[in-house]
């Protein structure tokens, strides 16, 4: 390779290129959610910072039925998740106060209350309390209060959303943005791609706003330049860009906006009108669940421009598979040395910070020090 080629702005960073040239198809399905199991440890890399509070999407609506109960994984923490007869999902930490059994795991749903698979202690989602023991002549008083753990739930954009705060008494502040796109008939149902990020939500979040790394990582021939929105609680911004087409040219827009840590979503226009709807949500402090949604006018999607539709889907899933080469791999730096055109991270910082509770009721670390 010629230091000229070396150089070109089109040509992918060796780290990046030398892991992702030769994945293609379902390898590189597969290696978007590999187990990765070298990793140095959370500590090691600055990752113990414990978990932004706000909604975040879990699973899709279709995850759980009327009358199922199953486990999810999230924020450290075992839960339980089941639908009621009354068709509302409820989320409840997941550890009987019994013998400690794991009520997703083969627990039964009785009505609306979730059913011990040990000994069919009934269980309360919204109150968080024993409701019936049906082989007991009483329930124990420590259980007929609050014992148990319940999360706020809420479906919304073909999402179950659960509202995380390290202080179970701290309710949801703001509302999940609804998008009137999706089940839309003119609208093409989700094409959902996922990954295994072996990172924090914060490194990932910081990306918005780094500039500089389009180039190198994307292979950018510029850096773009984006107007950026920053409200109470959401943030935004607007990058105009021209794209390549085989028809040449044309004037894009890219318009990405976020409502908390774990609700972001972009609309893309110009090649062929686009919104992705993501999903970010924490397993651990070091590994982040994340699923792209797609969904694109029928018009587009399925007619003589599909082609360009499925080839920006595809450019889009390309990049987050360069980010995660990194994402991997990175440790989060509480002090970065900052340069001219790094973008605005110290302003990202100092405004991202608000979604750390100062204090913590289960042993998470307090907000972050901003830097600049």
């Amino acid at each position: 390779m010629t230091a000229t080629t070396a150089n070109d702005a089109r040509t992918p960073p060796v780290a990046v290129w030398q892991i992702l040239e030769k994945l293609r198809g379902q390898e590189l399905v597969d290696w978007r959610v590999a187990p990765l199991d070298d990793r140095p440890s959370i500590a090691e890399r600055g990752l113990d910072i414990g978990f932004p509070f706000g909604w975040y999407a879990i699973e899709l609506a279709d995850f759980v039925a009327v009358g199922e109960a199953k486990p999810l994984r999230y924020f450290d923490k075992d839960l339980a998740i089941w639908r009621g007869e009354d068709g509302q999902v409820r989320i409840m930490d997941a550890w009987c106060k019994h013998l400690g059994a794991h009520m997703g795991h083969g627990g039964k749903v009785h009505g609306n209350l979730l059913e011990c698979p040990f000994h069919a202690w009934r269980y309360d989602g919204e109150e968080g309390v024993v409701r019936d023991i049906p082989y007991a002549k009483s329930i124990p008083p420590q259980v007929k209060r609050k014992c148990m753990r319940t999360w706020a739930v809420t479906e919304a954009n073909g999402w179950i959303w659960t509202w995380y705060h390290p202080d179970p008494a701290v309710g949801p502040m703001w509302d999940v943005v609804v998008h009137d796109e999706v089940g839309n008939p003119d609208w093409t149902p989700y094409e959902m791609h996922e990954w295994l990020v072996y990172g924090s939500i914060q490194n990932m979040a910081e990306n918005g706003v780094d500039v500089a790394h389009f180039k190198y990582i994307h292979g950018t021939a510029n850096v773009p330049e984006a107007e950026l929105r920053w409200g109470d609680w959401g943030r935004g911004a607007d990058v105009k860009a021209q794209m390549g087409t085989p028809n040449g040219m044309v004037d894009g827009l890219i318009s990405y906006d976020t409502m908390g840590p774990g609700q972001s979503w972009t609309r893309f226009s110009g090649i062929s009108e686009t919104l992705l709807v993501a999903s970010l949500t924490p397993v651990s402090e070091d590994v982040l669940r994340v699923r792209y949604c797609f969904t694109q006018p029928r018009a587009q999607a399925e007619g003589p421009g599909a082609g360009l539709a499925k080839a920006l889907i595809r450019d889009i899933c390309k990049q987050l598979d360069q980010d995660k080469v990194i994402w991997d791999r990175m440790r989060f730096e509480r002090n970065p040395i900052i340069c001219e055109g790094d973008g605005p991270i110290p302003q990202f910082r100092r405004w991202y910070s608000r979604y750390y509770a100062d204090s913590a009721s289960d042993g998470e670390q307090p907000k972050l020090t901003a830097v600049g």
